[in-house]
């Protein structure tokens, strides 16, 4: 990737441009010491003056606009004079305030658009309504506070105190955290409400990220060109930074180097920020625009590279073809899987099909896209105007869904995740909770999953039924969680877990713990065999996987790692489970079986295993329990193949998962009522036992007799007062008991569809 730099011949702005600002509709607005406010496209043409200022400006920002265009137009620039003055979009003055002694350096609007926190050269951040009034006096320092940004839940504000960074809680009696960050001082920060990631920059020195246990210094450049960085503004993945005559784009994870150009014409560069593109001013009058070109995403055989703002070219390997793909605008986002590319300019969606570049659906968009989402029948965009819309790959729109609290513009890969039936999402407003949504209707599926700490990434299984969907997360202290959408049941997988992503083609799951890929070849055993689990993974040691290694894409039998460096590297897995996978999908279970005798691998019988167990495919079951030893399972599923009824096998097998009120409630539900007392007698589960045989009367002196013998047996004394009280009014008569069981036994054969077995 490189970020490629466009600048006008002939500079707009007479003096130095102290800071400029991106509109939700994807205009820039910069403003100079010349006392003037410029407006430009996207594609680097000046769009005319705004207005004239009485005062030189120091910063400007833009407040937030939400879904469906709520929110205002307006935004706020600082003045050397002590002043904040709010704007219109067309220049006309809302407001000018005396904000502080000496110059007001920074400002800063919150997420919802409803604060604006302002620094100045007195040491004083101030917080203030949207139409400028005063609500309080947050820091009063001694040392100039040159910027301020506020936490991602608009609860917190981060500000520069000399070579520190100061978090500074809104309540007065929550605690502030400083650290010192910068041997020099620190002049810019900002923080990243997607991943909470703090950056920070001080003249001459280090960029630095810091997260919540790690710290990462950004290397300088190449040439020795001090840097002097004025605006770092984290924006998705990535952040950019300025210094004397060059500009960059650099990954999240503070060490991956994109590209730099140089700027033609400018003097210092004094602000940059970064979305889609990228825009700089500098102190010769000049601004300009950069967009990051060379971009490649890919999917099996084909690879897509944006060559050009709207030129891509596909690369197929496998027929060493090329296919140039030119666009009337700006490429903003493009996807590639799933037999589709779904390209999105600045105006129009462009969805091709694999097998044919030429005819396109196209449909017009209303806002800029900020995220593509794509599965195997659908995909999803994401846009300030309209939240979330999935469609077809025909160009047709199924749904949008929508929720009390979504942000759109905080949405990114790891929060949000698709499917061909269901779409997950955090929740903004309770970071601990996902919600579940139908992509067809576009309806909200049962209740939140809710965790008891924050989540930061999600991923939906691909693959399979809705009855089989599966969701996986990580939270904040990076542990791994399993469950299921229908009946939710949070299992925790590992900890130490970077990265977590499904096979597009199976069910197999490929993560990142502790340096190590990590691939679980059936997490679906987690639900049926918890001991089979470790069985069922691939663990691969690489120590070129480096630090925080992330799983770009998991295709097949191969798992592409980016390294911290930004390096590619690509693991492969056996190709076996694959196979397996098809076979069970198909039901031809001889197949399977034969599959497992060729490769004579524990992991492969352990997976098939749990897979016959899940489709109660019992005698699959025995022959895979005595191919891995598992003596006890296979004891136990001989049992359950002794049973004559379909539905005490389907209650012995959900025993086997562990889940007893399951199997209960099969059993009752059949009219099974003497198997429901004895299972819960097995299990040695009395008071339950006694309280099924008391409800339905019957076999109450069963489960009285079995309790004495168990006791006996352990050489105790009764001391439950309910079986006391029932062991006094109750005659216990061995024989007769005896006889009601055969009875029970006969009666249960006689069941229809009941089998003998010998």
């Amino acid at each position: 990737m490189r970020l490629k730099i466009t600048q006008a011949a002939n500079n707009i702005h007479q003096d130095l441009v102290s800071a400029v600002g991106w509109t939700s509709s994807n205009e820039l607005y910069s403003c100079s010491d010349d006392k003037t406010v410029f407006k430009w496209e996207m594609t680097g043409e000046a769009n005319g003056k705004v207005c004239d200022l009485e005062a030189y400006s120091t910063d400007l920002h833009w407040c937030p606009t939400h879904t469906k265009g709520q929110g205002a137009d307006i935004f706020v620039v600082t003045c050397t004079d002590g002043t904040f003055k709010i704007l219109g979009k067309n220049g006309r003055l809302e407001k000018s305030v005396e904000a502080h002694q000496g110059a007001c350096i920074a400002c800063k609007w919150n997420h919802e658009g409803t604060a604006l926190a302002t620094a100045g050269e007195d040491g004083v951040v101030k917080v203030w309504s949207r139409v400028g009034i005063l609500r309080s006096t947050l820091v009063q320092s001694e040392a100039c506070v040159y910027s301020v940004a506020w936490g991602p839940d608009s609860d917190q504000v981060l500000y520069t105190a000399g070579k520190s960074v100061v978090i500074k809680p809104l309540q007065p009696s929550a605690k502030t955290l400083q650290w010192k960050a910068h041997d020099g001082v620190v002049l810019k920060v900002d923080w990243n409400p997607i991943n909470n990631m703090i950056v920070s920059s001080g003249g001459g020195l280090p960029l630095q990220g810091v997260g919540l246990l790690r710290a990462a210094a950004l290397p300088e450049p190449a040439d020795g060109v001090p840097r002097d960085v004025r605006g770092v503004v984290p924006r998705r993945r990535a952040v950019c930074r300025g210094h004397v005559q060059r500009a960059a784009a650099v990954r999240q994870d503070g060490v991956d180097l994109l590209q730099a150009a140089h700027l033609h014409g400018v003097g210092a560069e004094r602000r940059v920020e970064l979305g889609r593109h990228a825009a700089g001013a500098g102190g010769g009058g000049a601004v300009c625009f950069g967009q990051i070109v060379d971009r490649t995403v890919e999917w099996r055989r084909l690879s897509a590279t944006l060559e050009e703002n709207n030129r891509i070219r596909v690369h197929d390997v496998a027929s060493e073809t090329n296919e140039d793909l030119d666009f009337r605008d700006r490429v903003i986002k493009m996807s590639l899987g799933f037999n589709h590319l779904v390209v999105a300019t600045s105006t129009q969606c462009s969805i091709y099909n694999t097998g044919n570049w030429n005819t396109p659906h196209i449909f017009d968009l209303k806002e800029t896209v900020n995220l593509v989402l794509q599965c195997g029948k659908q995909f999803l965009m994401v846009d300030n105007f309209n939240g979330i819309s999935i469609y077809t790959y025909e160009g047709r729109q199924v749904s949008n869904p929508k929720f009390q609290g979504l942000r759109t513009e905080f949405l990114n890969h790891e929060s949000i995740s698709l499917s061909n039936d269901t779409m997950a999402v955090i929740d903004r407003s309770d970071s601990k909770a996902v919600r579940f949504f139908d992509s067809a209707t576009g309806k909200q599926i049962g209740e939140p999953v809710t965790h008891n700490l924050e989540i930061c990434e999600l991923a939906l299984n691909l693959a399979g039924a809705n009855t089989e969907r599966k969701l996986v997360f990580i939270d904040r202290n990076r542990d791994l969680y399993i469950t299921p959408i229908l009946k939710p049941q949070l299992v925790k997988m590992a900890t130490m877990c970077d990265s977590a992503v499904w096979s597009e083609s199976t069910d197999m799951l490929g993560t990142m713990i502790d340096q190590k890929l990590v691939v679980w070849y059936y997490p679906g055993a987690m639900f049926v065999d918890k001991d089979l689990v470790g069985k069922t993974k691939f663990i691969k040691e690489a120590s070129e996987f480096g630090k925080v290694p992330k799983i770009a894409y998991f295709q097949g039998a191969r798992a592409t790692i980016r390294r911290s460096d930004g390096t590619l590297i690509t693991a492969n897995v056996s190709h076996y489970p694959l196979l397996l996978y098809d076979y069970v999908n198909a039901l031809q279970w001889d197949k399977a079986v034969r599959l497992c005798r060729h490769v004579k691998d524990t992991c492969l019988w352990a997976c098939l295993a749990a897979m016959a167990i899940h489709h109660k495919d019992l005698n699959t079951a025995e022959v895979a329990f005595a191919a891995i030893n598992e003596m006890d399972k296979l004891q136990f599923v001989i049992h359950i193949k002794s049973i004559p009824t379909e539905e005490g096998r389907a209650a012995e097998l959900a025993l086997f998962r562990r889940r007893p009120e399951e199997a209960e409630a099969i059993l009752l539900q059949a009219g099974l009522i003497y198997r429901a007392i004895k299972m819960n007698v097995r299990i040695f589960n009395w008071d339950r036992a006694l309280e099924l045989a008391v409800n339905y009367r019957t076999h109450v002196d069963t489960v009285l007799w079995k309790r004495k013998k168990y006791l006996d047996s352990i050489k105790r004394e009764e001391t439950n007062k309910k079986f006391l009280q029932y062991s006094q009014s109750v005659q216990i008569d061995e024989e007769a008991i005896r006889s009601k069981v055969e009875q029970e036994k006969e009666k249960e054969l006689a069941r229809p569809g009941a089998r003998r077995v010998k």
